[in-house]
């Protein structure tokens, strides 16, 4: 079974089936307005019905849901029915009172997060020796083509929204903010000839273990922005700023499910990945992760914007 009724508006559904593209589970919506006659509905021929109006259902629609559930029929709240599917809580439709619910925080003296910490710094100085030889080489090849500098220095937001110094392998020209900060773009004329060949495997990004192994990165979490570019998401963008309840990452749910993100709308949409993994978070959920990075990198694929 592969359909799913939805009670709820019109904009609702239409915003969950084109989120539909990005989930791994192929699947169909059905849709009722609030409080509709169920009654040309086969329920033999769907998995269950989601909604996010229960609050405003009459006591006819609210039993009538009770009695399907008692029969099998899945009854799910669309919060649920998104981490569930879609593995991601789109921003747009995920309530306060969700997050209150769920308890939606992370325990910094947990023991979970001391393992991680542990790992991310042993893991990251083994990661840093023996990528030492692929990071020189690269460094040869950047100062070579214009003889320039060759580590690239840029501040971004962190855990609490704290501000620090990141550290990359420069691939783009020196002068290439002189006309202001921007996203990247397809094809961006601003990256140099090797710069192009160290973003396709990720090579720029390895300095970065130096980050994590002084405390201020982890290996797995949400991806950190440019402080400029997050005072504006968090204006556009519902519960942006929580993604910084956690350490920000080299790789996280969002980088390993979503393309490169170079506009309002893709930070909209991995922000929903990044709550999901906080929501979620758990070293298993990190080793998934990394497994997937992995993979992602050998194959050079979501290096550059679509």
């Amino acid at each position: 079974k592969n359909i799913w009724l939805f009670i709820g508006n019109q904009e609702i559904e239409n915003y969950l089936k084109s989120e539909l593209q990005w989930s791994r589970k192929k699947m169909n919506i059905l849709s009722k307005s609030i409080n509709s006659d169920l009654s040309s509905i086969d329920f033999n021929a769907i998995e269950g019905i989601f909604t996010n109006r229960f609050d405003q259902m009459n006591n006819d629609m609210f039993d009538k849901l009770l009695k399907l559930k008692k029969i099998g029929i899945k009854i799910l709240s669309i919060e649920n029915w998104c981490e569930n599917y879609l593995q991601r809580f789109p921003p747009e439709i995920i309530t306060k009172k969700f997050f209150i619910r769920r308890n939606f925080k992370i325990t910094h003296g947990s023991i979970q997060l001391r393992i991680k910490r542990m790992g991310d710094f042993l893991f990251s100085i083994f990661l840093l020796l023996i990528t030492s030889p692929i990071i020189l080489v690269a460094s040869i090849l950047i100062y070579c083509e214009d003889r320039k500098s060759i580590i690239y220095k840029q501040e971004r937001v962190g855990i609490n929204q704290s501000i620090f110094t990141v550290y990359k392998l420069r691939t783009m020209k020196t002068d290439s903010e002189s006309g202001g900060i921007k996203w990247s773009s397809k094809n961006d004329p601003r990256v140099t000839f090797f710069g192009k060949f160290l973003r396709v495997f990720r090579i720029d990004e390895l300095p970065q273990l130096i980050n994590v192994i002084k405390g201020e990165m982890s290996l797995i979490g949400p991806r950190p922005e440019r402080p400029s570019f997050n005072v504006f998401l968090a204006k556009e963008i519902p519960h942006y700023n929580l993604r910084h309840i956690i350490k920000p990452g080299l790789s996280g749910w969002a980088q390993v499910n979503y393309p490169y993100g170079s506009s309002l709308a893709d930070s909209n949409n991995k922000l929903g990945y990044d709550l999901f993994y906080i929501c979620n978070y758990s070293l298993h959920l990190d080793l998934l992760i990394l497994f997937k990075t992995m993979r992602t990198v050998f194959s050079g694929k979501g290096s550059t914007p679509n």
